[in-house]
């Protein structure tokens, strides 16, 4: 390894599992101290269990490195509260914070009732703001005293926020959240030394069990794992590094071997009367816009 986030602080939410417990691995092996943060609940968000978390801190203990366990809920503003002073009051500071916690509850529109969209939006988007907000205050705190860090937030979207996903309107819109919440993040945040990135990973969880779990299965003749999730984990490094110094604000897709920029959403063809538009003129423009604008790429699942 490179020792590249070496005397760096970390926190990982969601870490006990999958993607966060892999990218815990890789930041301590990186030379990172790190807060295991997971609260350990089933695949649909119920339940709660601690032994995730203690399990990975355990790990990255065995193998020479620094952590420790933290089990509350971070969707909460106590436990997200919680999470930074468990940083400080273990390792005496606090660079890094990856928001990764999440869960599903798939179901057709015509089909989600109001728990399944609260439940989902609230982990995901809640348990990204809360974080991002203590964290922040704290290095706004740290910048005013003349001590600026050199921060970094790298949150978690989805392709599904991306592009949409069919029986995921809750989780689609969630991660989209996510994104705006980096851009927001990044701009306002800069002025004291905190950089904010959001990954869009794909690889095998928990969450890409079912119908994902063919194209995600692990290869049987042992070659290169595409969908491991410790493939994405060193971008998550290298981005939670001094290293990155001047990147932020940025969606990064990864998968398998691949990092893609996201470019978002970008003006294309425009009419411009110049007065108002009756209905029947703005239709006659929108058809004739669309048939010079770039054809969208499909909602994930559709037919």
């Amino acid at each position: 390894m490179t020792a590249i986030c070496d005397g760096r602080v970390a926190v990982v939410t969601g870490a006990g599992r999958g993607l966060g417990r892999a990218h815990a691995l890789a930041l301590a092996a990186e030379g990172a101290r790190v807060v295991v943060n997971d609260l350990g609940v089933g695949p649909d968000g119920g339940g709660a269990c601690a032994e995730p978390a203690r399990q990975v801190a355990e790990e990255i203990r065995a193998r020479g490195g620094e952590a420790v366990a933290h089990g509350a809920d971070v969707a909460t503003a106590d436990g997200a509260a919680s999470l930074v002073t468990t940083a400080l009051r273990t390792f005496g500071r606090l660079d890094v914070l990856v928001n990764n916690a999440g869960f599903l509850r798939d179901r057709m529109l015509v089909s989600m009732d109001a728990d399944d969209w609260d439940a989902v939006v609230r982990v995901h988007l809640a348990g990204h703001f809360l974080p991002l907000r203590h964290a922040c205050a704290h290095w706004r705190a740290e910048a005013k005293a003349g001590r600026r860090p050199v921060a970094r937030v790298v949150n978690t979207t989805s392709g599904a926020g991306l592009l949409g996903s069919v029986g995921q309107a809750n989780y689609a819109a969630a991660k989209a959240g996510v994104v705006a919440l980096t851009l927001v993040a990044a701009a306002e945040l800069g002025r004291y030394g905190v950089q904010v990135n959001a990954i869009a990973p794909a690889a095998r969880t928990r969450m890409t069990e079912g119908p994902f779990a063919d194209a995600m299965a692990a290869p049987a003749d042992g070659g290169f794992d595409a969908m491991a999730p410790a493939n994405v984990s060193p971008l998550v490094a290298w981005l939670a590094s001094a290293a990155s110094e001047g990147v932020t604000g940025q969606v990064f897709a990864v998968e398998a071997g691949r990092i893609t920029v996201m470019e978002g959403w970008h003006p294309g063809p425009t009419a411009d009367k110049a007065d108002r538009w009756s209905p029947a003129e703005a239709g006659e423009a929108v058809r004739g816009l669309l048939r010079g604008a770039r054809t969208p790429r499909p909602v994930y699942g559709a037919g």
